[in-house]
């Protein structure tokens, strides 16, 4: 008997390494920070940047979002598909919302290459420090074979 291919999910979802989830993230211009707001899961596109493993996304002071992931567990999201080849890829971030305050570390993000697409005061940093990080990916032909089987 074989051992089952550890690189696919019960569903046949190809599991992507850590180094792979990075890179996807990395390269992803948008993503969605799932934080809790009154408590209920709320959901938020932003644009972002990648520093080492963390997710740092710019907002305003008064936002929601900036008050809502102050030391607080949240989820961040990215993704790409190809709806004509019905294929493509998730990577999900679990890890601590915190406001960045010290002066060294808010310089340091000032500089890296994140400008909110969103009007008005964008002076407040979040950091999201990565705890957890999966991806899974739908191979090319694997709508086929959902086809096939009626999925």
């Amino acid at each position: 008997m074989t051992a089952p291919d550890t690189s696919t999910d019960n569903a046949g979802l190809e599991i992507l390494s850590r180094d792979e989830c990075l890179r996807l993230l990395a390269a992803a211009p948008l993503g969605r920070i799932v934080f809790t707001q009154n408590a209920l899961p709320a959901v938020q596109p932003v644009n972002f940047a990648v520093r080492d493993t963390d997710i740092v996304i710019r907002t305003s002071p008064d936002s929601r979002l900036a008050s809502a992931t102050r030391d607080t567990v949240v989820a961040f999201e990215v993704d790409d598909f190809d709806a004509d080849g019905r294929t493509g890829w998730s990577v999900t971030v679990l890890g601590n919302g915190r406001a960045v305050t010290d002066p060294e570390e808010r310089a340091e993000l000032e500089r890296l290459p994140l400008d909110s697409w969103a009007p008005g005061d964008r002076s407040h940093f979040i950091c999201v420090e990565t705890k957890v990080i999966t991806g899974r990916r739908i191979p090319e032909g694997a709508a086929d074979g959902a086809a096939e089987s009626g999925g």
